[in-house]
């Protein structure tokens, strides 16, 4: 049984783990057709429908209490995370503790367990009662009720370290200026835009500036969180957390490697490409072998913007408003059949950036949110008028419809999830990158029929802000860094040396000064903290979505797959919607091979970048290519 964390455990693991802080410190989404007019979908899945419930009455009677339980406890556990998120204040933070209890003591009691320990593995089970048990045993293995002391200290210590994160204030010097308080949108924003090597290297550092503080905490995290899945019989944290996709720690580990090795010729080919843009950009005359991280546009070198010329992706949105983004993102999904979003999702969510001045403090972290695990669905955004924030809201509304899309009878509220936690973020993503597609923008206003961008041009920025740079940073620093952290008790004499000698094998990037021990780099990134041990979902999306795009595209729209446009096709949607309504009440491969006819490949997003591949070898002719 692979389970769908992501929006599950991950945001479970965000409740909880602020739960002391105050005490530490002073309806269903309607079917695109009806039931009798909803045929087998030629393209793709056939429309899910429940196995008929043969097992024991014991089974179905444990489930059924389950499930209710299950719902009423999330239901209240999210509402009082989801206001403890848009406005972190003591008493919403007090709510959220109660809430969080009761859930962790009731999925993790030895009463759950022991049941679970009864049913698991009989032979007499339907597949649709092992996914189910399958899901509630990994929710038990994150606090198991027979070592209730360590459930209890792990809760507190990821409550300081969630708090310590999320309350820092990065006071950033440049030279002849006074120390001021910067948020993380204005460090981004001077990484983007600076030529001046000396202002961007003290906003690099001063954006690594809280990871000392977090550094204590997350040592003391990593024992406890390995206590936890050890004692439910993982051999890690980690291994808990790949369980998702029914695969061991060194099975994911492989996986990792195996995507970085597809990618990394083109990879490579980018790298050299880039750092010679980049030393001619800032006046270096002897190009590195590595690129220095503060020469790049993004803190941890996931994404590389800014640096194709002439592709001007936030001047298209100069004349936009913000709340036009969310939409347009709307019109999207409904153009290709999906209903519009409930009413209650623009009266509860929390979509635009707070003013400088205000005094509510809130996640500043895209995401969203599944309430009820019905209709009641919203998300947490701080949008602003720039491509990236396109993009985004794009792909948070496709989580969001993915909620809907299995908000019905026959999928368990336990199942309420994608097919893996990668589905939920594939799904986002292809969304991401089909809104980024010329002829979408064109036909919505952003580019005029008479601009369309240079092929090579527009593949440059695709693979700088997309998967080509992402995978080995994903696959690679992150992934092999957090199965180091848990899988070897990595520990913290190693950590921000592991970290960078990651950076250096996979991602090609290196440090502008000497970061030792008495630094920890790796917390600042925010998913190490609260959503740890997962972060390859965001890899394997990658390529998910590229085989799902390339199936859309081939057998569905019958268009290039580099100028494609979905906007208008309810064939589209209706294909999109078979994967969807199916939650995961199948297993993701099987869902995957039906989808798309193939197994999981790196080939259609290699595909993709075939012609920037060629142009990229012209351009490095003569050079050294590697690092």
């Amino acid at each position: 049984m692979k389970v769908r964390l992501l929006a599950g455990i991950g945001m479970f693991l965000l409740a909880a783990g602020m739960l002391a802080i105050f005490f530490l410190t002073d309806g269903k989404l309607p079917e695109m057709l009806t039931s009798e007019q909803q045929p087998e979908f030629e393209f793709g899945i056939p429309t899910a429908t429940a196995p008929e419930e043969t097992g024991p009455s014991d089974v179905n009677k444990f489930l059924a209490e389950y499930n209710a339980n299950y719902r009423r406890l999330w239901t209240s556990f999210e509402g009082s995370n989801w206001n403890a998120s848009s406005n972190i204040t003591p008493e919403n933070t007090a709510a959220r503790i109660a809430a969080s209890k009761e859930m962790a003591e009731y999925v993790g009691s030895r009463r759950v367990i022991e049941q679970l320990r009864m049913i698991r593995g009989r032979l007499d089970l339907t597949d649709l009662q092992d996914r189910q048990i399958e899901m509630a045993w990994q929710w038990a293995a994150h606090y198991p009720g027979t070592i209730p002391a360590t459930v209890d200290k792990l809760i507190l210590t990821e409550a300081v370290l969630e708090d310590s994160l999320y309350s820092y204030e990065f006071e950033l010097t440049l030279d002849g200026q006074e120390p001021r308080i910067v948020t993380p949108n204005e460090m981004d924003e001077l990484l983007l835009t600076s030529r001046d090597l000396k202002t961007r290297q003290a906003v690099w550092e001063t954006s690594k500036a809280v990871g000392p503080k977090l550094k204590d905490g997350l040592v003391e995290t990593q024992t406890l969180r390995n206590a936890v899945a050890r004692e439910m019989g993982y051999s890690s944290f980690f291994e808990l957390e790949v369980a998702d996709y029914g695969m061991t720690s060194q099975e994911m580990a492989r996986l990792m490697d195996d995507l970085v090795a597809g990618i990394m010729p083109l990879y490579q080919q980018l790298h050299c490409w880039v750092k010679y843009e980049l030393a001619a950009r800032y006046g270096v005359e002897e190009v590195p072998k590595r690129i220095p991280a503060h020469w790049l546009g993004n803190r941890w070198g996931q994404e590389w913007p800014g640096i194709v010329e002439g592709v001007d992706l936030d001047g298209m949105f100069r004349d936009v408003q913000p709340q036009w983004i969310i939409e347009q993102a709307e019109r999207f999904y409904t153009s290709m059949g999906f209903d519009p979003l409930p009413l209650t999702f623009w009266g509860r969510s929390d979509l635009f950036e707070l003013p400088p001045n205000s005094e509510r403090k809130k996640n500043t972290h895209a995401s969203a949110w599944h309430i009820d695990l019905d209709q009641d669905v919203r998300s947490l955004m701080s949008v602003k008028s720039n491509f990236n924030w396109f993009q985004t809201t794009h792909h948070e509304l496709g989580h969001i419809y993915y909620y809907l899309a299995y908000s019905r009878e026959d999928v368990p509220p336990i199942l309420r999830t994608g097919a893996n936690r990668a589905f939920h973020e594939g799904i986002g993503t292809l969304i991401e990158l089909a809104c980024s597609q010329v002829p979408y923008m064109q036909q919505v206003g952003l580019i005029s029929l008479e601009e369309t961008p240079e092929e090579i041009r527009w593949l440059l920025t695709q693979a700088l802000q997309g998967p080509v740079v992402f995978l080995p940073f994903a696959c690679g620093t992150m992934a092999h860094w957090e199965h180091d952290f848990y899988e070897e008790d990595l520990p913290r004499h190693q950590m921000n040396t592991r970290w960078w000698e990651h950076v250096a094998r996979y991602q090609g990037l290196e440090a502008p000064t000497v970061r030792g021990e008495e630094y920890c780099d790796p917390a600042t990134k925010t998913h190490i903290i609260d959503d740890p041990a997962q972060y390859y979902d965001y890899a394997i999306s990658s390529v998910i979505l590229h085989q799902l795009h390339r199936y859309i595209c081939r057998e569905i729209l019958d268009q290039d797959v580099r100028s494609a446009n979905y906007f208008g096709n309810r064939q589209v949607g209706m294909y999109l919607h078979s994967i969807l309504q199916l939650g995961a009440t199948r297993d993701w491969k099987v869902v995957m091979r039906q989808a798309t006819g193939e197994e999981l490949s790196s080939t259609a997003l290699l595909e993709y970048f075939d012609p920037l591949m060629a142009w990229l070898q012209q351009q490095n002719e003569g050079r050294e290519v590697g690092f």
